[in-house]
């Protein structure tokens, strides 16, 4: 349930993030980069993982594969960096209270998220703690 409810707001705070589309526009070019990084992480991720193994809610598969290669090799969730980083540059584009108070919710659910799913690793899998060890969570050699 935990689960639901997370992915829930998560991309009901994304929604609520786009409402402004085609409005003014404040820092269009960082917010155009930022936002493509995000989306170039987000294919690096994609790319790694096999069909069947990804999953949109934090919980565990039965038969899911810890990947530890490509960009999972230096930060454990770049999924969620890069959902961050293109509400981030969508933020930046749309510079509102709105936009920062929103991006901000996002931050704390995304960040509640990781942190569930990594104590499901923690219960599903001896070697994610190896993995912990050898890498960070969003921010490659930081956090």
């Amino acid at each position: 349930m935990i689960s639901k409810i997370l992915v829930f707001l998560q991309f009901f705070i994304i929604f609520l993030m786009l409402l402004p589309l085609g409005t003014d526009t404040k820092y269009l070019s960082i917010g155009l980069f930022v936002l493509f990084a995000g989306l170039v992480i987000g294919l690096l991720a994609l790319n790694k993982n096999v069909l069947g193994n990804f999953n949109i809610r934090p919980d565990i598969k039965e038969e899911c594969k810890l990947i530890t290669d490509g960009i999972y090799g230096y930060i454990r969730h770049p999924m969620y960096l890069s959902v961050l980083l293109s509400m981030l540059g969508i933020a930046l584009i749309y510079f509102t209270y709105y936009e920062l108070v929103l991006f901000s919710i996002l931050f704390i659910v995304l960040i509640s998220k990781l942190l569930y799913e990594e104590s499901l690793w923690e219960c599903h899998s001896n070697e994610y703690a190896l993995y912990k060890t050898k890498t960070k969570r969003l921010i490659p050699f930081i956090f």
